[in-house]
């Protein structure tokens, strides 16, 4: 551990708190990368999981890797990162009376968590993303009925990136947005990509710039906080390439396509909250 980290550690509100995993699937895995890179013990951290490879690849980072109650058993704060349709079941035979559970299970309302979870369990939802992995995550958290300030402090600092707290009403806003924003990038990138090659670039260069160009972009734009309407203008010239660009994507209906799929994706979300709660 460098002495970075271990600074980094001291000031956590996970310092010296013993940390569970119910699930060590693709997102719990990332989760607990992100914790082992800022300092945490992998001794404070135990995992459970049904699945062998998950199981292996828990222990191959120095997990204490065992069952659900014991996980349970052990642990301050657990981390419930089950299949939205077995929470409850997971959650239901434990003991976690006095314990902080945080769930990243998308779609599962907090009254859910909290019957599950039963009396004497504080709990916190969040919606975290993809970028999760290497440690740029985007991340919604909503308050349970007894859950503190401390609390939220504590569910938020199991994430690297960008951790908001919002009415749990606003979360598939956030799912809409930031949860499903990855893929919407992903297919910008891939296009923007198409439009170099089109334009006589190698697949691979033009990839790379556009890759680069929307990790600036954001990075800029996080950076100065100026709104984006104004930073793009500054980019745009009389005349110029970029307004011309910018008029093809207003003609093509770039701008309401984006909005559109915010729309349907929270749209989406509540169908799938709405069937999870009944």
């Amino acid at each position: 551990m460098s002495a970075m980290s271990a600074m980094s550690a001291a000031a956590s509100p996970l310092h010296n708190r013993n940390i569970g995993f119910i699930g060590a699937g693709a997102m719990a895995s990332a989760i607990i990368k992100g914790l082992l890179a800022s300092g945490i013990s992998p001794g404070r951290i135990s995992a459970s999981d049904p699945w062998e490879p998950a199981r292996a690849k828990a222990k191959a980072l120095g997990l204490n890797v065992t069952g659900n109650a014991e996980v349970a058993i052990v642990s301050e704060i657990i981390v419930v990162a089950v299949k939205p349709d077995v929470v409850a079941s997971a959650l239901a035979p434990l003991e976690l009376r006095g314990k902080l559970v945080v769930s990243i299970a998308a779609g599962v309302p907090l009254m859910a968590i909290e019957i599950a979870a039963g009396n004497g369990a504080r709990c916190v939802r969040t919606m975290p993303n993809t970028p999760c992995l290497v440690g740029e995550a985007a991340v919604g958290v909503a308050r349970g009925t007894t859950a503190t300030d401390a609390d939220v402090a504590t569910a938020m600092a199991l994430f690297r990136g960008v951790v908001v707290e919002v009415p749990e009403k606003q979360l598939n806003a956030v799912t809409a947005v930031s949860g499903s924003g990855p893929a919407y990038i992903f297919l910008l990138i891939e296009a923007l990509a198409d439009g170099g090659v089109k334009a006589g670039l190698p697949r691979a260069t033009a990839l790379k710039l556009a890759a680069q160009t929307v990790k600036g972009a954001a990075a800029m734009q996080l950076a100065t906080g100026t709104h984006p309407g104004q930073l793009k203008d500054q980019v745009c010239s009389p005349g110029g390439t970029t307004i011309a660009g910018v008029s093809a994507l207003e003609e093509n209906g770039f701008r309401h396509a984006a909005i559109s799929a915010v729309t349907a994706a929270k749209a989406r979300a509540d169908e799938m909250s709405a069937s999870v709660a009944k």
